[in-house]
């Protein structure tokens, strides 16, 4: 497939250029030390910062993989950008049962805890 292009194009070709790794750079900064100012200044507190955070956390995170993974910009067919989605599925559901299991665990004990502690 890439037999007629040399390595300085093949990687080219799968490489961003400066400008938008220092797009990447500069974004990723701003939205780092927008996060610190908050939480330092304590602009916002309670459950506005937390949410702000993790909004902050999520931007910066497909920041990132657009800018410096490029996840989504190979030609087709796009098998990395499948390949990371199925991680990202996953990765959801190992934490998403190890929640469940761990909430369970939690209303299980708990509760007949709770149900010893009435009878004393």
């Amino acid at each position: 497939m890439h037999d007629h292009l040399s390595l300085k194009a093949i990687q080219k070709e799968w490489h961003g250029t400066v400008k938008s790794y220092l797009i990447g750079f500069i974004t990723s900064l701003l939205l780092t030390t927008l996060s610190f100012g908050l939480v330092f200044t304590q602009a916002l507190t309670g459950p506005a910062l937390v949410y702000t955070i993790i909004g902050l956390a999520l931007t910066q995170a497909i920041l990132q993989l657009l800018f410096f993974l490029h996840v989504g910009q190979e030609p087709k067919p796009r098998w990395e950008t499948l390949v990371f989605l199925f991680m990202v599925m996953v990765l959801m559901i190992i934490v998403g049962g190890s929640l469940w299991i761990m909430n369970d665990l939690n209303d299980r004990v708990m509760s007949e805890m709770m149900e010893g502690m009435s009878h004393d």
